[in-house]
């Protein structure tokens, strides 16, 4: 089932803010007065779906109006959108237009769809393995075989089941065809009436979840709520710059950093330790430059915002980083900067266990480490095995001994766990003068990108688009394992908040937010469903930035979306702002 909505008819401006356009920003070979009706899922392309089916007789609750199908199977897609070639979502929606500044606009709108019919179903969860671990887990999903065993049991239990099929969305480095089985039961209007049903499935033996799914990728979603900035470097007086507060171990609001910096528009930038478990909360769980310093080093080869100039060019790549230091003719590989010494977010670095690949949401350890902190580490400095050195600002050694203190001002620290401590009780002795050597490279020509004090860079995963093309390289960044089904189906297949970052035709920087996780409000968007719709808007090249309870956006100090927290809008590790130009240079950290 699909629903086209013909493109509403072009209203005059009236006034500098909070008109109402149908303005879209197609891309390069996107014709207007083609195309004009647009299929909705998140109103990105045509969606596939099944009829619902018959809700369980006797479970507590109202049960939503349903067309009975057979228990059997009922083929649906994971991905709401089609890939052969995005529609011109931007072209059918009707926007609110905010010109912030020259060169600054912020376009509003809601992508909807009147036939959505999302309800509360309970989820059965699969018994899995962790493929990197071994330890025994859940899968949300698994084979046909799993399935159909499942829903006997459940029959015999008394419950009417339902099984869905779920192929692969289209991503660029994953299978085709059926990615597994889902195995459901109920369909109500409220999460409460599904929780009562829940009980009853859990207490018969069965792990599982309840779920809104509305938040499927494979179902129309009832609404998304979006906002994009369109920043023109050409026209903008002012810079385009990461900033972490100064702090590369400290949290603040996206709201708040704008703030205090007076900027025109900003956003949440990439991934952050978030609990002690994981390192130090704050610091950045991938690459992250701030004023051409480098304030964390890359979890493997991972997509890259690169903003050189103070973002008068802004550019997508892949990036890894390469930290050297040297005490005459030894050397030693520094494998973190910022980060507490055998914890590795998100890992992707040399030695790491379980796995030197990017795996998001994951802490590798990595028993021989050698982590660099630097003056923008005001946080205490991480105790603990190993020993550490105090650099000043000339790279002099100048105190030794156990790890812990602060960094002093201008200088650095080095501590070192496992041979890596060795290393340096032998070879930074007091008086002793080391150099560090940093490197920044694109992956994909090799070439290395120096940074200058008016470059900034913020990383995240996965890559959503790539030389005018839709290419998710989710498997490659680490966000989903095809060989793992316990891992990343959420977190790339199911509707999350999104925010993400593109790079236009005319070299406009694009930053983007849609808001999820709100039923009948906006449930968000999937990685596909994501590349679609910065494909949309004209994005040559675009990243997924952190998203989820961290995507929030600013305009002129004040937040302008609907976190979905129920605390409210999240601090965050480091952010990405517009900043004006006001006389006195760029913003302070």
């Amino acid at each position: 089932m699909s629903v086209t909505v013909k493109r509403p008819g072009r209203t005059r401006p009236t006034g500098r803010a909070g008109r109402t356009r149908s303005l879209g920003l197609p891309g390069p070979g996107v014709r207007r007065g083609a195309g004009r009706g647009l299929a909705l899922g998140t109103a990105v392309a045509v969606l596939a779906f099944a009829a619902p089916a018959t809700a369980d007789a006797g479970a507590a609750g109202v049960a939503v109006p349903v067309t009975a199908v057979p228990v059997t199977a009922v083929p649906v897609t994971a991905g709401a959108v089609s890939l052969a070639g995005a529609a011109p979502v931007a072209d059918a929606l009707s926007w609110t237009v905010r010109d912030v500044a020259p060169g600054v606009q912020v376009r509003t709108g809601v992508l909807s769809d009147p036939a959505a019919a999302g309800v509360w179903a309970v989820t059965v969860q699969a018994p899995a393995v962790d493929r990197l671990t071994g330890a025994a887990t859940w899968a949300p999903l698994a084979d046909r075989a799993w399935a159909d065993a499942t829903a006997e049991r459940l029959r015999a239990a008394g419950f009417a089941p339902r099984l869905e099929q779920v192929t692969w969305d289209r991503y660029a480095d994953t299978p085709r065809g059926t990615m597994g089985w889902q195995v459901r039961v109920g369909q109500y209007a409220t999460q409460t009436a599904a929780r009562t049903l829940n009980s009853a499935v859990t207490a018969a033996g069965f792990r599982t979840a309840v779920e809104w799914t509305g938040y499927d990728g494979r179902q129309p979603a009832d609404a998304e709520r979006v906002h994009v900035a369109v920043i023109d470097p050409a026209r903008l007086r002012g810079t385009i710059e990461v900033s972490d507060g100064g702090d590369a171990a400290d949290r603040e609001r996206t709201s708040a950093v704008a703030a205090r910096l007076g900027s025109l528009v900003g956003v949440n930038g990439g991934f952050f330790v978030t609990s002690d478990a994981d390192g130090v909360q704050g610091t950045s769980a991938g690459l992250s430059a701030v004023h051409g310093e480098l304030q964390s080093m890359a979890a493997g080869s991972r997509a890259a915002l690169v903003l050189q100039n103070g973002g008068r060019r802004a550019r997508i790549a892949g990036l890894s980083t390469t930290v050297t230091v040297r005490a005459g003719a030894a050397s030693r590989a520094v494998q973190g900067i910022n980060r507490a010494p055998g914890k590795v977010r998100n890992c992707g670095r040399p030695g790491a266990v379980p796995t030197a690949l990017p795996r998001q949401d994951v802490t590798c350890a990595l028993a021989d480490d050698l982590v660099e902190f630097t003056s923008d580490f005001r946080a205490p400095l991480p105790t603990g095995s190993g020993v550490q050195v105090v650099l000043d600002r000339h790279g002099v050694v100048v105190s030794g001994g156990a790890r812990g203190g602060s960094v002093p001002v201008g200088g650095s620290v080095l501590q070192g766990t496992g041979t890596a401590a060795g290393w340096l009780t032998d070879h930074a002795r007091t008086g002793r003068r080391l150099e560090v050597r940093e490197a920044v490279r694109d992956t994909a020509t090799g070439r290395r990108i120096r940074l200058g004090a008016h470059d900034s860079v913020v990383s995240a995963a996965p890559t959503l688009v790539r030389d005018g093309r839709i290419h998710v390289d989710a498997a490659t960044e680490g966000t989903l394992d095809p060989l793992d089904l316990s891992f990343g189906f959420a977190w790339s297949n199911t509707r999350q908040p999104r925010t993400l970052a593109g790079v236009d035709g005319r070299g406009r920087l694009l930053l983007v937010t849609v808001d999820g996780r709100q039923p009948g409000v906006s449930e968000g968007l999937t990685l596909t469903e994501a590349a679609a719709f910065m494909r949309s808007l004209g994005a040559v090249d675009a990243l997924n930035l952190d998203g989820g309870g961290s995507t929030a956006m600013a305009v002129e100090g004040a937040l302008v979306n609907t976190p979905s927290d129920a605390t409210g809008e999240r601090a965050v590790g480091d952010t990405v702002q517009v900043v004006p130009d006001t006389g006195a240079g760029a913003g302070a950290p």
